[in-house]
């Protein structure tokens, strides 16, 4: 088949690397060979780079890819719309991998958890031209309205741990605006 000779050809750059697609009952994790071109905490807002153009023209080709670079995007989108855990990113010496969760309620949430949701909201939020607030962050989480404690201390938590930072650090605390540390 040619097109599937052409993309092994265009493959030949990782040798005996290959994609690794592994389900579990919790998680699904992906691991690519390679280790990323950007910083991982800035793959929702970085533009596309291609480690290997002739594969990305290939995909680009048939359909497979689009050039926006907005694919982490849209998989962030997805686990807020659906209330999953925020995905985790591990980068070792020569593969990148993403550990994508199934459901978990709010409440089996550890801090690092909610810490990285906070975070990866807060850049999704940036990225399309909004803000994160305490009622944002609460409906990311499936929060009512009453659980303005819950989402502040999420919120300072995410601080702290400099992953987020106050748009105007000098607005009242009611009407506070969050944005991704490198903002």
């Amino acid at each position: 088949m040619v097109l599937a000779e052409g993309f092994e050809h265009c493959c030949g750059f990782f040798e005996n690397s290959r994609i690794s697609i592994e389900i579990f009952s919790d998680r699904m994790e992906i691991t690519n060979p390679g280790i990323p071109l950007v910083q991982v905490e800035r793959f929702i807002d970085s533009p596309p780079k291609s480690r290997n153009e002739a594969i990305a023209s290939f995909l680009r080709r048939v359909g497979v890819c689009e050039e926006r670079g907005s694919g982490f995007d849209k998989v962030v989108s997805q686990t807020e719309f659906y209330q999953l855990p925020a995905p985790i990113i591990e980068v070792t010496e020569e593969h990148t991998r993403v550990i994508l969760f199934s459901h978990k309620p709010f409440a089996e949430m550890d801090r690092e958890e909610r810490v990285r949701a906070c975070y990866m909201h807060a850049c999704l939020k940036y990225v399309t031209r909004d803000f994160m607030t305490n009622a944002t962050l609460r409906q990311r989480f499936g929060m009512d309205s009453k659980q303005i404690s819950i989402a502040s201390r999420i919120i300072k938590d995410a601080v702290e741990a400099s992953k987020v930072k106050a748009k105007d650090p000098d607005t009242a605390p009611k009407h506070m605006k969050y944005v991704p540390y490198w903002a």
